[in-house]
């Protein structure tokens, strides 16, 4: 099915082939419809499958003949990059259109927000506790509201934002159109879309798993051996840009230095850091001065860079969702992508987890070379006073067990 076949208006199309964007994905083709046919809907797909386009063209279709200068559309989402990578998808899929749009998030001037709302938006795309806070001062008026989406609704409810969204529900005075997107839905989230929801229509793409388009391998590692394991890998792949899991802030960041003192490009991303931080790592991630990002689970939701050729984990997730989500940043619409994952002998029921929903045994690899029992940091020293770390071109065979 291709995009002309919608009957989407002229201006937007223009946005959507400006894009070089044809054919609608799996989730696009059975969602847009009844969205577009004012239904409620859940929409549940695997990540990298184009759900934000999903909800994004329908929405922008609706408000180009509603009044300009009112909120008519809110979208909800659990993280600042995902606000911010929403925000982007409506501006360059409605560049054509006079649909403003702005993003309300905390840890900025809320001030500016302010200034940005005064000028008159029609879509708001904010965080829960954000927005909250602008009801509060009356600097958001939703009375208007025609469209609500929950983006991610797994992890609002992961990260405790249950209570926000309801006291958002209650200040909505009218009857509307409410759309729920996800890569997983537990039983929480059907129960809160029934509560929310007026007689949804329910589209899945597959069952929640990693998207086809990845492929999985294990490497078994001691605990003190990862961070050598990590960087001998990256000598030794080709690849155009890397996304480091961590389980924790502290250690993306000691990670983060110790590549950087090992020569290559990188940064951290997590919850300590800046807005400004925040934003600078992810810009130059996405445009290439940046090779290899370090994030903990900050990253695993709304990072959205297709050159994203490997996904390591530096520390085994915490449940399979977030693997699926984690793993969701490579191999996304139609892109192949590599998923690595370091195990100790503590991640054995993960990894059986893990592989019952890939419904498969992962292959194990050992790097060949690297001296499991024996290994010695000073290698890494020497390889560092050369002065051409992260640039060697040799390529060494990654062996299964």
């Amino acid at each position: 099915m291709h995009f002309q076949d919608l009957n989407l208006h002229p201006s937007i199309l223009k946005g959507v082939h400006e894009l070089g964007y044809t054919e609608l994905t799996p989730i696009q083709q059975k969602a847009i419809p009844p969205v577009l046919n004012g239904k409620d809907v859940i929409g549940l797909a695997q990540t990298g499958t184009g759900k934000t386009a999903a909800f994004v063209l329908p929405l922008l279709q609706s408000l180009i003949n509603m009044p300009r200068r009112q909120i008519n559309a809110a979208i909800i989402a659990p993280t600042r990059e995902l606000s911010e990578q929403i925000s982007s998808s409506i501006s360059r899929l409605g560049k054509y259109t006079d649909i403003h749009t702005t993003t309300l998030y905390g840890g900025t001037n809320i001030n500016n927000q302010i200034n940005e709302l005064n000028r008159g938006v029609e879509v708001v795309v904010a965080c829960p506790g954000r927005l909250i806070d602008h009801l509060w001062r009356g600097t958001v008026n939703l009375s208007n509201l025609e469209i609500l989406v929950i983006d991610e609704a797994d992890r609002m409810l992961d990260m405790g934002f249950l209570p926000d969204i309801q006291k958002i529900i209650q200040a909505l005075l009218k009857p509307r159109q409410t759309l729920m997107f996800s890569a997983t839905m537990p039983a929480s989230i059907r129960k809160l879309a029934r509560e929310i929801l007026h007689d949804p229509v329910t589209v899945q793409i597959g069952h929640a798993a990693p998207a086809t388009t990845v492929s999985h391998y294990l490497y078994p590692v001691r605990q003190h051996l990862k961070t050598s394991l990590l960087t001998e890998l990256l000598y030794r792949i080709e690849s155009r840009s890397v996304l480091v899991f961590t389980r924790t802030k502290h250690r993306a960041e000691r990670i983060t230095r110790h590549l950087q003192d090992s020569g290559f490009k990188s940064a951290s991303l997590q919850g300590n850091l800046s807005q400004s931080r925040r934003d600078a790592a992810i810009k130059g991630f996405r445009n290439g001065s940046i090779k290899i990002l370090v994030a903990t689970d900050i990253a695993a939701r709304g990072l959205d860079i297709r050159s994203i050729s490997h996904v390591i984990n530096y520390d085994m997730p915490e449940n399979t969702d977030a693997y699926i989500h984690r793993i969701g940043r490579t191999g996304r619409v139609n892109h192949n992508g590599d998923a690595f994952t370091f195990v100790t002998d503590e991640d054995r029921e993960m990894v059986n987890s893990i592989e019952r929903i890939l419904n498969c045994k992962i292959e194990r690899r050992m790097l060949d070379g690297f001296g499991y029992e024996q290994h010695e940091y000073k290698k890494l020293k020497f390889r560092k006073s050369r002065g051409r770390p992260g640039k060697r071109k040799t390529l060494y065979p990654l062996q299964a067990e």
